[in-house]
C-alpha cells in the first residue's frame, strides 16, 4: 500500500497565540475551505479541541457529499495538533499542524499530511488528479489564513508545498 506525503509551509508575521487560536476553532475550517468543496461542519459548534475530540462535516467532492470524521489525536496548546481520518475519502489521513515562533515575533505553520488512496492498487491512478485538489485546497487555504488574519501582502514569500515521493507501508502496519 502507498503512503503519500504532503508538507506545507507558511510563515505569517502575526503572534503564535493569535495564529493557534485561529486554527483551534472548527468554525474556521469552512472559512479556509475552497467553496467548491462545499464544506460543512456537522458537530454542533462550538467544539472544545483537545485530544480525542470527534468532529464530523461534510465535504462535496465533485459534487458528491461525502461525511468525513476525524479525531484529534494529540493536543498541544500552542503548538500542535494532529488530526486522524476515522471515516471519509481516504484509506488514511493523518494531518499534523505545528506552530512555532520565527524569531521575530510571528508564526511558522507546518502542516505534515500523510494520506493513502483508497481503492489499492486502482485508487493510485486517481493520484495526480488528487495531488492538484490537495495543491488547490492548500494554496487557498493559505491565502484565506492570510486574509482573516490580517497578514500584509507579499506575507507569502515563505510558504512551500512539497509533495513527498510516496513510501510503501507493509499491510500489517497500515491503518484503514
Amino acid at each position: 500500500m502507498t503512503d503519500h506525503l504532503l508538507s506545507v509551509t507558511l510563515r505569517l508575521p502575526i503572534a503564535r497565540p493569535r495564529v493557534f487560536a485561529f486554527f483551534g476553532r472548527v468554525e474556521n475550517l469552512a472559512r479556509i475551505t475552497p467553496p467548491e468543496l462545499s464544506f460543512r461542519a456537522r458537530t454542533p459548534l462550538p467544539v472544545v479541541m483537545g485530544a480525542g475530540t470527534l468532529i464530523d462535516y461534510t465535504i462535496g467532492l465533485y459534487g458528491v457529499p461525502v461525511r468525513w470524521r476525524t479525531r484529534i489525536v494529540s493536543w498541544r496548546e500552542g503548538e500542535e495538533f494532529t488530526d486522524e481520518q476515522l471515516h471519509g475519502p481516504y484509506a488514511v489521513w493523518v494531518h499534523r499542524h505545528r506552530f512555532r515562533d520565527d524569531g521575530k515575533g510571528g508564526t511558522i505553520i507546518d502542516d505534515d499530511v500523510r494520506y493513502r488512496l483508497p481503492f489499492h492498487p486502482f485508487g493510485e491512478l486517481a493520484h495526480p488528479l488528487v495531488r492538484r485538489q490537495l495543491r488547490r485546497i492548500f494554496t487557498y487555504r493559505t491565502e484565506m489564513v492570510k486574509q482573516l488574519l490580517g497578514a500584509p501582502r507579499g506575507a507569502d514569500r515563505d510558504e512551500t508545498v512539497r509533495f513527498d515521493e510516496p513510501t510503501s507501508v507493509a499491510p500489517e502496519h497500515s491503518r484503514t
